[in-house]
């Protein structure tokens, strides 16, 4: 557990980056921190492995003043990781991976099998770790990154804006594996960002900092986006909260209908009463595309047709935001139900989305 009580720290020229902060970070937990730049988000950071001291309060850990301990020993027992992934350019991966747990004492043998074992757990090959990280890939070096404040297995992780520098493909799916990693090594991580989306996808609490190193709101993700402390933190969500308030909704309620099918490839003809819209599958029942309406009616086949490409597919039992998001990306307007090997289950329509989502709410509101 991560406690900051009554924190503040003032620079010689007056600025004030942290002012008076009182929070707990629940061990075990992602704890982001998210506001504007220059409202003290790093420099809270900083001060849990001394990195910057405070000018007054206390940070403790696991209820122990952080500063009754040497830096450079609670500094190996805390991970941290940093935009652009800070490796040293000289050393291989594994080397890098390596550094911490050779520092501690390890022998060089069982560090090198440490780092790895940390290759597989953040999903890199291997053979990677004879690279050098000018060699790798952005999305790559991050995960690197991850796996050298992983090595020594510390208890805590402090992740300053440490996707910010990938696209948004890439950085999506270091999200993922993040929480992916998070549900397998239950680690206390305090996490900075500047992006509402990335706080509230990964967050179980989210912290939101106004200027000047103020607490503006602390609360679980979907509190913070259904009801902001005030007017700044409303605005600093977002106008559309309501709508990333639907990554919280989960979606089994919805029931898929059906729609007309046709197989990829094959000669086989769609009836001519079937006017509005047509699905091609494949031969494992992954959808490929929609066959469009034709004008006037008629006949369709999918051999030799390119089909329209699907929009997003919606997982079945995915948040009803995914489900929306299918509907509306769709060229149909209907978003393709998958399930968790991508077979086609069905179709749901945006109005569906919207009905239990009204049911939910009004759930809510009875109980």
């Amino acid at each position: 557990m991560i406690e900051f009580r009554a924190v503040s720290k003032r620079y010689g020229d007056g600025t004030v980056a942290v002012d008076n902060l009182d929070l707990v970070v629940e061990a075990g937990t992602i704890t982001v921190l998210v506001g504007p730049s220059g409202c003290g988000k790093t420099t809270c950071l900083r001060m849990v492995n001394r990195m910057v001291e405070p000018t007054s309060g206390t940070v403790l850990l696991d209820g122990r003043d952080v500063r009754e301990s040497d830096p450079a020993r609670l500094r190996r027992r805390i991970g941290y990781v940093i935009q652009h992934a800070g490796l040293f350019p000289h050393r291989t991966v594994l080397d890098n991976i390596a550094t911490v747990p050779l520092l501690s004492g390890w022998t060089r043998r069982s560090a090198r099998r440490r780092a790895g074992e940390l290759l597989e757990l953040v999903g890199l090959p291997q053979e990677l770790g004879r690279r050098y990280p000018a060699q790798l890939s952005g999305g790559q070096q991050q995960r690197v990154g991850v796996a050298r404040a992983l090595a020594a297995d510390p208890p805590v992780l402090l992740m300053d804006e440490p996707f910010s520098a990938v696209d948004p493909v890439v950085r999506e799916g270091l999200q993922d594996e993040l929480l992916r990693l998070q549900g397998e090594l239950d680690k206390t991580i305090l996490f900075v960002t500047h992006d509402i989306d990335e706080a509230v996808r990964i967050g179980e609490r989210v912290a939101v900092f106004r200027q000047g190193g103020r607490l503006a709101q602390y609360a679980p993700p979907d509190e913070l986006l259904a009801h902001p402390a005030d007017d700044f933190v409303a605005s600093f969500v977002g106008r559309d909260r309501g709508y990333r308030r639907l990554s919280f909704v989960e979606g089994s309620a919805l029931e898929p209908c059906s729609v007309p099918i046709v197989r990829a490839g094959e000669g086989a003809e769609v009836s001519a009463t079937d006017e509005g819209w047509v699905l091609v599958l494949d031969e494992q029942d992954n959808p490929r595309g929609w066959l469009a309406p034709r004008s006037g009616g008629g006949a369709r086949s999918a051999a030799g047709t390119t089909p329209v490409p699907p929009g997003s597919l919606y997982t079945r039992g995915a948040p009803l935001r995914a489900a929306l998001d299918a509907a509306l990306s769709s060229p149909s307007g209907l978003g393709v139900v998958v399930d968790d090997d991508g077979r086609y289950l069905g179709v749901v329509t945006a109005r569906q989305v919207l009905d239990v989502l009204e049911r939910h709410r009004l759930g809510v509101e009875a109980g």
